[in-house]
């Protein structure tokens, strides 16, 4: 179960690199239309939630896109995990399939009106889904996410996403509390030849939760933190991350399954 809460990896950390204004949809709707394609080969280790006496980390290929087309602002990836099918995998034997899709939707350009206001440059129906990548063969998550997103201009980090959801899962078919998600990319050094250095990275925040869900105990609140510091030219990107977790995914943390800790990633990336 890899990154279920809505994120911000390096493809989507460029679409949302530059500072940006309010703008007028009222006579053209498609004027900031724009679409990018990476390939992300990563490798992750320790990642949570796991067991204590797994294997330490495994290595997977990410597919990511993203862009804007009219009143949709769009977000996605598809995780393949243990590319080498290697006994050493901590995903050795498990699903190896991962799929989020956040769709979101411009209520500026749906109603052509500016809908800004304050830092609130502008307001989305949000969306996300989660499918796949469970950890174990038998689970996996068929969640969704459902509420209100904007995006928002901050001192120094510039443009941020800021998205507040309902958590509906799927499969339950039930509601589980709420989530606050926010994200940022923030080139801070530039070298002669015009590429960066950017700090890019996300905090999800779950909460509102009961103690139990469809008769299982749970976290009432629990989130992730992402930093990373990444090396950015035209066509190649290459960094190092890693991320805080506090009971991630509503699972309380115990010593035969870890959901609160540190997990660490690199990452090599060739934009299309």
């Amino acid at each position: 179960m890899k990154k279920i809460l809505s994120t911000l990896s390096i493809g989507s950390a460029l679409a949302l690199s530059s500072t940006v204004f309010a703008v007028d949809y009222s006579d053209d709707i498609h004027k900031n239309d724009y679409k990018w394609l990476q390939f992300n080969l990563m490798y992750a280790y320790e990642e949570l939630p796991r067991d204590p006496d797994a294997h330490s980390g495994h290595d997977y290929l990410e597919m990511e896109f993203g862009g804007r087309s009219g009143i949709f602002d769009l977000y996605g990836y598809i995780d393949i995990f243990d590319l080498t099918e290697s006994s050493a995998s901590d995903k050795d034997g498990k699903p190896k399939m991962f799929m989020k899709f956040a769709p979101r939707v411009s209520l500026d350009a749906v109603t052509g009106k500016d809908l800004s206001f304050g830092p609130v440059q502008e307001l989305y129906f949000a969306t996300l889904f989660n499918w796949g990548g469970g950890t174990e063969a038998d689970f996996e998550p068929n969640n969704s996410f459902w509420g209100i997103g904007s995006d928002i201009n901050v001192p120094w980090f510039g443009k941020v996403g800021l998205n507040f959801y309902g958590y509906y899962n799927i499969t339950a078919k039930d509601w589980n509390g709420y989530q606050i998600s926010t994200n940022w990319f923030k080139p801070f050094y530039t070298l002669d030849n015009g590429s960066f250095v950017a700090y890019q990275g996300y905090i999800d925040y779950q909460f509102g939760a009961g103690s139990s869900f469809q008769g299982n105990s749970q976290a009432s609140h629990g989130g992730v933190m992402f930093n990373g510091l990444y090396w950015h030219s035209d066509r190649y990107s290459v960094g190092y991350g890693f991320k805080l977790y506090n009971d991630v995914y509503l699972i309380e943390d115990t010593n035969s399954f870890e959901s609160t800790g540190i997990s660490h990633y690199v990452a090599a990336t060739y934009k299309f």
